[in-house]
Order: C-alpha cells, then structure tokens, then sequence
C-alpha cells in the first residue's frame, strides 16, 4: 500500500511538473509579442544606425520615440485624448443602458418580453460592420464624421448597446426577488428599488460592464477610421498609429508605433489587473440560466 501511494505521489508530481512546463511554454509563446513590442519602444530610428538593423535587443536604448509621442510636432496626445473621452462616455453610457436593460428584463414581466429577448439574441448574431454604409451617411447627415467624429463613435457606441444585456441579466437574476418585493410592501418604487437596492449589491457586474465597455472603443480602429475619413484631428490612437506604419517613412516610424503600442497598453493593464477580482466574480456571477 505504502509503495503504491509513493508511485502514485510521484507519477502525480510528474504529471504536474509536465502540465506546469506547457504552460509556462504557452505564456512565453503568447507574451513573447508584447515583450519585443516594449523592446523595440527603446530603439531609436537615427541611434540605431537609420532604423535598419540585424538584432533584436537595442544597443544603445533611449527615450527618443517615447519623447517624439509627446512633443509638440506630434498630434499622439490629441488622439490619446479623443480616445480616452470616447471610452469614457462610452463606458458609462453603455453601463446604463444595460443595467437598466438588465433589471426590467430580469424582475419585470410583460408582453412581449420573450420575444423581444430572443429578437436581441438573433439579431445580436449579424456583425456591426454589415451597417457601416449606413450608419456613416446617417452620421454625416448629423455632421457627425471628420470634425464631429468623437461625438459620432460615442453615439455608436451607446446606441443599441443593451443588446448586451445578456450576462448582467445573469447576474440580477441571482440577486433574491424577496428583496425586491419586501421593498415594495414598504412602498419603494422600481426606480428606488433599483438605485438603492440593486446597483450597491451589484459592484462585480457594473465593473465588468464598464470594463467591456471601455475596452471597445479604446481598441477600435475599423469604425474610428470610417468616421475620422482623413481628418487626423479625430483620430484615435488606434487609427492614428496606424497610419505611422503606412508613411513612406516606415522605420522611422515603427519604433514610435511601438512606443505608442506600450502607452496605449499601460493603463488597460492596470485597470485590469486592480479591478480583475471583480471582473471574475461579474462573469462568474452573470453565467446563470436566465
């Protein structure tokens, strides 16, 4: 029994040290990109011999692409700015729309409630990029695009945005329906119940949601460069780095797009990494049956 229990021990060590060494395979495999973007943030275009060089490591590091994001000749900061603004708006414009969305759907009961559900599931399925013809005209009939661009994504990126009510559905659904109506024979309305009663109990779901929310328009390119069309006052960092990359001068160009990369990541990663318990316990509360 003793040798049997020792075999065991060690054929369960070895099992753990394998599925340890692929993993650890499989986290450098994936961060190995992020880590030669950081790389190459510190090589300048002229130290490093006219950009062209034969290795990976910087020999002689500087702060040049990092200073050039930042200086006067360079419109990064315009575009870091116009970024932040749309995510932010975003985030909390979102955010109320699919708690609200959220909270009737989960408590309330009314006709045509299930088929309004499995219509949003449905038509949540087809790509937004199928309506961008259209929504581009709609937008430049409001003079919504090029100058009016930031306004224009925010309003994209509310609009409709309760079709995402799926997880935080979810997640009110765990929340005891007693409360709701104790609250009521006390004379409460649905807008009191929901504000002081639903919303403090719901912290994990209303950071995921405005995480989710932030996250869309920061890492936008496709709908941010259809409605900017050309006009590099509206860019986003996302279009704007972009076109770095496609200028004649491409290697001049692409450690400044790395250093733009590491600016542009810096503070999603922090976000995340303090606000990652809630959001694990906003998936994990929302995965129910609705």
């Amino acid at each position: 029994m003793a040798k049997e229990q020792k075999l065991h021990k060690q054929h369960k060590k070895l099992s753990n040290g394998i599925t340890y060494a692929v993993l650890v395979l499989i986290c450098a495999v994936w961060l190995l990109p992020f880590f030669m973007l950081i790389v190459q943030s510190f090589r300048g275009y002229e130290v490093e011999y006219g950009g062209m060089v034969n290795y990976l490591f910087p020999k002689t590091p500087t702060l040049e692409s990092y200073k050039f994001l930042f200086s006067p000749e360079c419109k990064f900061g315009k575009w870091y700015l116009n970024t932040f603004i749309i995510a932010f708006f975003v985030a909390i414009g979102q955010t109320c729309m699919v708690l609200g969305t959220s909270y009737v759907l989960s408590r309330m009961r009314f006709k045509g409630r299930e088929l309004l559900m499995r219509f949003w599931l449905v038509l949540g399925m087809f790509p937004g990029f199928l309506t961008m013809i259209c929504l581009y005209f709609i937008l430049k009939e409001m003079n919504l695009t090029q100058a009016g661009a930031v306004p224009g994504l925010i309003l994209l990126g509310v609009a409709s945005s309760a079709m995402g009510y799926y997880v935080c559905k979810g997640y009110f659904d765990t929340l005891p329906k007693a409360l709701d109506e104790a609250a009521r024979i006390d004379g409460a309305t649905r807008a009191q119940i929901f504000i002081q009663m639903i919303i403090p109990m719901s912290k994990p779901i209303i950071i995921y949601t405005m995480l989710i929310a932030f996250m869309a328009p920061w890492c936008d390119y496709v709908m941010a460069s259809y409605v900017a069309f050309g006009l590099d006052d509206a860019y986003n960092v996302a279009v704007g780095l972009q076109n770095w990359i496609w200028t004649n001068d491409y290697q001049g160009y692409f450690t400044r797009f790395c250093a733009g990369g590491v600016v542009v990541a810096v503070p999603v990663t922090i976000l995340f990494m303090c606000l990652q318990k809630y959001y694990v316990e906003g998936v994990t509360g929302g995965a129910v049956k609705g």
